[in-house]
């Protein structure tokens, strides 16, 4: 009979041990699950802060060159600014002269 007894315990036993080692199982796997969340948003966060910072830096790259070409293009329109000014000085200096020639009566130069 003491043979009859000790199956039910052993085999409770067993059955005890074995859940403990699920539940371990379980905790294990709630563990690396929250270890791999973690892990995901950090690399998030950092894929995230590459991002803005190339961003950034091609928008001051960006700014620069339109500064540049701004500057260029202000140059260039200042100098067609002064020829023309200069031609049209020695236009209108010339046709009054000639008209002073006019009214005073000299003949115009050949």
């Amino acid at each position: 009979m003491k043979a009859f007894r000790l199956g039910p315990i052993a085999v409770a036993a067993v059955l005890v041990a074995g859940s403990l080692a699920i539940a371990q199982d379980v905790k294990q796997d709630v563990k690396s699950a929250g270890t791999d969340t973690k892990n995901a948003a950090k690399d998030t966060g950092h894929d995230v802060s590459k991002g803005t910072q190339k961003a950034y830096h091609k928008t001051v790259s960006g700014t620069k060159t339109a500064a540049d070409k701004t500057a260029e293009g202000t140059k260039t329109a200042a100098d067609k600014t002064a020829d023309a000014t200069k031609t049209a000085a020695h236009k209108t200096s010339t046709t009054t002269k000639k008209t002073v020639d006019k009214v005073e009566g000299k003949p115009a130069p050949q």
